[in-house]
């Protein structure tokens, strides 16, 4: 197995955690694990002229979904956001991890 399938087995990234808020402006977020309080935060569009995409750090460097996450609101599959939230987190996640 080479670093890439094992960074992101089955083309799934293996260390986040996603999370959708439902009805806020930037409804998904991405929380990159093991990159200490990495996240970004999205709509359903972060590539579209009038879209949200933001990357952000804690200032403790600590993951912000820990240890509560329920601002961030129901923790859900990275294959259930939308695909330009998956292109956009997949993006990041490939330069933090250099594949």
């Amino acid at each position: 197995m080479n670093r890439s399938e094992s960074l992101m087995p089955g083309g799934i990234p293996k260390w986040v955690r996603c999370y959708d808020s439902k009805g806020t402006g930037d409804r998904y977020t991405v929380v990159f694990t093991r990159k200490g309080g990495l996240y970004l935060g999205m709509n359903s569009q972060p590539f579209h002229p009038l879209g949200m995409g933001m990357h952000g750090e804690s200032a403790n460097g600590r993951p912000i979904d820990r240890p509560t996450y329920g601002h961030l609101g129901k923790r859900v599959p990275f294959a259930s956001l939308p695909p330009d939230c998956q292109k956009a987190a997949l993006q990041t996640y490939k330069k933090l991890w250099k594949l």
